[in-house]
């Protein structure tokens, strides 16, 4: 039987996909393996309700870069004060940097899972290494695809759960019916959830990448030159959406049988405690079988490949618009030194927080509260160039979707309030 369409949707896809995909990173994956593994089936309704929130941020950000030709701290930068832009940049590159230091030691550890002789410090070298070749020493047509192909290692925890014997009745049952006590420990893991879903720096990477994929399909101007709205077609618009819909379904899918594994062996045997993704690929083994474990391992690995990248990359991105320096991913090194700078410290400082003795765990949290302390401020900023007709043209938000969009910037304001008063 042959499917005709296949290949049209999948070409469609891009800067959505591998943004969705990234959300899912070992650090991510840690933190929905905790909530399966302590609270059981009660955080699964967390998938289905965050996806119209993630689904209406990401479209607002890759729309944003489609019509305006630049990235979103550039817009900041033109819109807004600096000093803002300045205090969001700092806290996206120190959150950036606690994530990709969890990610390293977690692709390290799910290695040694598989290959338990290999040392710990040498494999982090080696994805540190490995990561920040596939960014410089690539060009972005390739580099693009390399991530569009690498989201496919997320299917391992779909695969995964279909390996065990499930009650779906009752998984079914607590996807759409919360069952929730709101206490300190559930507040906090809402919020964790909701910082590593909803994170500052895939508005970034989202709209960056709209704009790199506009340069290398049209051979556009530079980042930057715009001054006024871009002619885009409906279809491009239409195929954008595709893409921001099928890459936030894939996240929220991976979420949703990563917390269904992890509650169906874990919490079911007394496991409640996890301190990272390959600490949960380890609990996985005696009791979901050997294949259980070395898929989620596998997963962990490809998800960190995959993520790293998009971490260094966006706080770059970040950091060169806000002091209008060369970047971009078309560039050669030699052309964008300084944003290639900051993504080689961006993946320094994640690697030296392998050896100072942090937990792998607390920089998890860390960057979990401070994502979700300033993912108000950018949504605020977000809905508000969105909605601004003459930023966006004749692409300027429908009412409905700015509604959503204050929808999510009052969620995660509350959420980050809450947060505090629970840490205070």
């Amino acid at each position: 039987m042959k499917f005709p369409h296949i290949g049209a949707y999948f070409r469609k896809l891009g800067p959505g996909l591998t943004t969705g995909a990234a959300d899912d990173d070992p650090s991510g994956i840690a933190t929905y393996s905790q909530a399966g593994a302590s609270h059981g089936f009660n955080f699964l309704w967390m998938a289905l309700f965050t996806y119209p929130l993630m689904v209406v941020v990401q479209e607002m950000c890759a729309r944003i870069g489609m019509i305006t030709g630049r990235g979103l701290a550039a817009n900041i930068r033109e819109y807004y004060p600096k000093w803002l832009l300045y205090f969001i940049t700092a806290i996206l590159f120190g959150a950036n940097a606690f994530n990709i230091g969890a990610d390293l030691g977690a692709m390290a550890e799910a290695t040694r899972l598989l290959f338990p002789s290999f040392p710990f410090a040498l494999l982090v070298i080696f994805f540190t290494v490995a990561s920040l070749g596939l960014q410089i020493f690539t060009s972005y047509k390739t580099y693009s695809k390399y991530l569009k192909w690498l989201s496919f290692a997320l299917f391992a925890y779909i695969i995964t759960a279909f390996t065990l014997s499930l009650d779906w009745v009752n998984i079914l049952t607590k996807t759409v019916l919360p069952s929730l006590s709101l206490n300190k420990e559930t507040w906090l893991l809402i919020a964790a959830i909701l910082g590593t879903t909803i994170s500052p720096y895939l508005f970034f990477w989202q709209t960056s990448q709209e704009v790199e994929e506009k340069i290398m399909n049209r051979n556009n101007k530079e980042i930057g030159e715009t001054e006024a709205p871009e002619q885009v077609s409906p279809e491009e618009i239409s195929d954008m959406r595709t893409d921001v819909v099928s890459g936030m379904f894939i996240s929220n899918l991976v979420m949703f049988f990563i917390m269904v594994v992890c509650a169906s062996t874990l919490f079911n045997n007394g496991i409640t405690n996890i301190n990272s993704a390959a600490d949960a690929a380890a609990a996985l083994r005696p009791l979901a079988g050997h294949w259980a474990s070395l898929l989620f391992a596998v997963g962990i690995i490809g998800a960190g490949l995959l993520a790293v990248p998009i971490l260094a990359g966006s706080a770059a991105y970040a950091i060169s618009e806000s002091l209008k320096l060369k970047f971009g991913l078309y560039n050669k090194l030699h052309e964008a030194t300084a944003f290639y700078g900051i993504i080689a410290l961006s993946m320094v400082v994640g690697f030296s927080l392998n050896f100072i003795g942090l937990n792998p765990i607390k920089a998890l949290i860390y960057s979990s509260i401070a994502n979700c302390i300033v993912a108000p401020f950018i949504l605020f900023l977000i809905v508000r160039i969105a909605s601004n007709q003459n930023i966006m043209g004749n692409n300027v938000n429908k009412r409905f979707t700015t509604f959503l969009g204050w929808v999510v910037v009052v969620i995660m304001s509350v959420v980050s309030l809450g947060i505090l008063v629970a840490l205070l």
